[in-house]
């Protein structure tokens, strides 16, 4: 049984464009995409009703962050605040979806 050494032929290596190459026109393609989601997030976390809600977040999560041995934790503020924040996006999310 006779083994043979084949060789395949592409083009020119130079010619083609490196994967490192792909990958950097990949990721220049993906800077330009915005997600509207987080947009629509930011401008409802300005609105007075979210605002409020965030700074009873804050100030519990500063009040806990104070103590140094305490149970008590800041979940109930942060499901107010996202609910609030996720109640304002629901109403402008799929306006802008085409």
């Amino acid at each position: 049984m006779v083994f043979e050494n084949k060789m395949i032929a592409y083009d020119d290596p130079d010619e083609e464009e490196t994967p490192e190459e792909e990958e950097e026109e990949e990721e220049e393609e993906e800077e330009d995409l915005v997600d509207p989601l987080d947009t629509i997030r930011e401008k409802c976390e300005q609105t007075a009703h979210c605002v409020h809600h965030k700074e009873r977040l804050e100030s519990c999560e500063a009040r806990v962050g104070s103590r140094s041995n305490t149970l008590e934790e800041c979940t109930e503020e942060l499901f107010d605040f996202l609910h609030a924040r996720d109640h304002c996006v629901a109403h402008k999310l799929f306006h802008n979806i085409k």
